[in-house]
């Protein structure tokens, strides 16, 4: 087994990038094997995204790029390039005002350790963007890609749900 580069005391080039995160921007040189959440959590301090497995089976660290959900321990960051980035931060309000996927979230108690509560919102968020909300079978496939050790899953449904009545689609009550 080859050792790696910085175990051999050979330095890594760094690579420049600029993304925007919650509406702002930012530039960071980076190791081209840096995944989008480290330099999320250890460079940013957005701590909201979890590291679970590190392999996208947990969906933890599930945030959203131009739009889109991601799973960011699989995503290099140096591949955030111009883009813009959304954490679980990053819904609420400039007021504080909670998200109402946020909100129905605290009103059903879907978390119990808490663990998983940011990437099942960021997921919630983007299941109600892509209009996958239609009854709850169409919700927990959507959602299926993020895992609660707690079992909070019918208060995830319901907090979906109601999010999605409250936004004005999908999840008949």
């Amino acid at each position: 087994m080859t050792p790696r580069a910085e175990e051999r005391g050979t330095p890594v080039a760094g690579a420049g990038v600029a993304f925007t995160v919650n509406a702002a921007p930012v530039r960071c040189v980076v190791d081209p094997r840096e995944s989008l959440l480290d330099v999320l959590r250890e460079r940013l301090g957005l701590t909201g995204a979890k590291r679970g497995c590190d392999h996208g089976q947990c969906g933890a660290c599930t945030v959203h790029l131009d739009g889109r959900r991601i799973l960011a321990c699989l995503m290099p960051a140096v591949q955030a390039q111009g883009a813009e980035v959304t954490t679980v931060e990053g819904l609420a309000a400039p007021d504080g005002t909670p998200h109402p996927v946020q909100q129905a979230f605290i009103d059903h108690d879907a978390l119990q350790c808490g663990y998983c509560t940011p990437g099942q919102i960021m997921s919630a968020v983007a299941c109600l963007a892509e209009g996958h909300a239609g009854c709850d079978e169409e919700i927990r496939e959507h959602m299926s890609g993020n895992l609660c050790r707690c079992g909070a899953y019918p208060q995830i449904v319901a907090a979906v749900r109601e999010a999605a009545a409250r936004l004005g689609g999908g999840a008949d009550a």
